[in-house]
């Protein structure tokens, strides 16, 4: 669970538990619906954030996966790059999809 998250669900619940006890005392302003509302909401934000960190942990590994092809993708082309201007005048760069000029 991010920490942000977390200290905003525990003061949350804190605050209702809070209004709970001293309704009775606030003279107006706040109702047991709305106090029921906000802990209904409270819930669900918990409920919404242990997706979120399940889908975390499924989506790191995937992400570590595409950042080592990234790496291997950025080396050969950087390396045929390099052996293509090596071969070829400047001007047939472009016939290799090579839009570089020295």
């Amino acid at each position: 669970m991010s920490q942000t998250v977390e200290l905003q669900i525990e003061k949350s619940r804190h605050l209702i538990e809070g209004l709970r006890k001293h309704l009775k005392g606030i003279g107006g302003g706040v109702t047991n619906e709305e106090i029921n509302a906000m802990e209904q909401a409270v819930s669900q934000l918990e409920e919404a954030n242990a997706e979120v960190d399940r889908l975390r942990e499924e989506l790191a590994p995937k992400v570590k996966q595409v950042n080592a092809m990234m790496v291997r993708v950025k080396e050969a082309y950087a390396e045929k790059k390099r052996t293509l201007k090596g071969y070829y005048p400047q001007e047939r760069w472009i016939d290799y999809g090579v839009p570089d000029k020295r």
